[in-house]
């Protein structure tokens, strides 16, 4: 049995948060829904959860494998392919050795008698939206649009995601060749440095003086302080998987001029693009606010969510709990207010979504133009600085300056 991290509300809206021993997720989940609470989320306990040194057993699913994955299921499912069936010919084809093991674990558990849904949530990997959509097609008994709507949304988000990576690749390169060209400079030509003008005795000037401590200290203290750097890093982390942690960190980068609007921005693009997504498969309101509230990367989103869940399930509407969580953008809960007023809630969504993601791509194309050059001037002044300090007693001495 595994362990896993709890966080349920009660019939008051009071939240705590348990360790819970476990089989899977979908049975920890179940039993406390089972015993009346409502579950934000359960998570394994992964690297120094509960004080403990743990590396997490489950490897996740590349993104792109699995959508393939998906298209050929739904193609084999449309051919009028038996699931079981399906499920035999792909794990036949099937490369990657991960993903296989998965997929004949999940046909042997159907073949028990299991439904797909729950066969694959009790794998731990895949993805909870996903297997929520398998439940509403089993229900429904329309497992082929279901499972195509999935399939655009899943292609849709992997489109999405490529783009805010193909723009944060020559920052991420710039930023990673600063911070290596500075190690470097402060541990290695500073101190050469400073070995020679020890030998010619010469007098140097304050700024020089400095930049030769500096890297003298940087070179003797250098194993210390990585040793300090993988404590600190290994604290941080342990930290952000708590809710003060997590909370903290969010508010942190949406305090960020620019930034953080584009990271709000992005986080609404993706929960209405899962709500869309799961509505039109059939889903009820509140089960898809959970859903896709427990897939969301940020905690004072999901947090916000599943708050508005429980205003949701008391009779309020959607655009009504957004609100009062004073974090949705104003004009995503005006839109999401029509949306229910028209009764075309999923397409007002997908379309929250598409505007969204696109104001995203715009804002971080105009970000990343300003970040660029600043980047580019730090490092100029920085390493210009550092020259100067260094050869300034050279050009002295070059031009007849005084040696004692």
């Amino acid at each position: 049995m595994a362990e896993y991290l709890v966080r349920v509300a009660d019939e008051r809206g009071h939240m705590a948060q348990h360790v819970e021993a476990g089989y899977s997720e979908a049975e920890v989940r179940e039993r406390f829904v089972q015993q009346g609470y409502l579950v934000y989320w359960v998570k394994p306990r992964g690297m120094f959860a509960g004080g403990e040194f743990r590396l997490s057993s489950g490897r996740k699913i590349k993104q792109s494998t699995f959508l393939i994955f998906n298209q050929q299921f739904l193609t084999l499912i449309r051919a009028g392919l038996p699931i079981l069936q399906s499920l035999e010919l792909l794990i036949k084809r099937q490369k990657e050795g991960h993903l296989r093991g998965l997929l004949e674990n999940v046909r042997d558990r159907v073949r028990s008698g299991e439904l797909l849904s729950t066969a694959f949530e009790a794998q731990g990997v895949f993805p909870k939206i996903y297997t929520t959509t398998l439940l509403a097609g089993e229900k429904s008994g329309n497992m082929e649009e279901v499972l195509s709507r999935y399939i655009a949304f899943q292609r849709m988000a992997l489109t999405f995601k490529k783009k805010l990576a193909v723009s944060l690749v020559y920052p991420s390169l710039l930023v990673t060749v600063v911070f290596f060209m500075v190690i470097f400079l402060v541990t290695y030509v500073v101190p050469q440095f400073a070995k020679l003008f020890e030998n010619l005795n010469a007098q140097l000037p304050a700024i020089t003086v400095f930049m030769l401590a500096v890297g003298t200290h940087a070179q003797q203290y250098a194993p210390y302080l990585a040793i300090a750097v993988v404590i600190t890093i290994a604290g941080l982390w342990r930290w952000k998987n708590t809710d003060t942690g997590a909370e903290s960190i969010d508010r942190a980068i949406l305090w960020m001029p620019m930034l953080g609007q584009i990271w709000l921005k992005y986080q609404v693009a993706n929960l209405s693009r899962m709500l869309s997504t799961l509505l039109a498969g059939g889903l009820p309101l509140v089960p898809a606010l959970e859903t896709a509230g427990a897939s969301m990367s940020s905690r004072r989103i999901l947090n916000g969510i599943a708050a508005a869940a429980i205003r949701v399930r008391e009779g309020q509407s959607l655009a009504k709990s957004f609100e009062e969580q004073k974090m949705f953008p104003e004009l995503s809960v005006e839109m999401i207010e029509v949306g229910e007023s028209t009764g075309a809630l999923p397409a007002m969504l997908n379309s929250v979504a598409e505007f969204y993601e696109e104001d995203v791509q715009t804002a971080l194309g105009a970000a990343m133009a300003l970040i660029e050059p600043v980047i580019l001037i730090v490092m100029a002044v920085f390493v210009g600085g550092v020259l100067i300090s260094l050869y300034m007693p050279i050009f002295t001495l070059g031009s007849g300056g005084a040696i004692h």
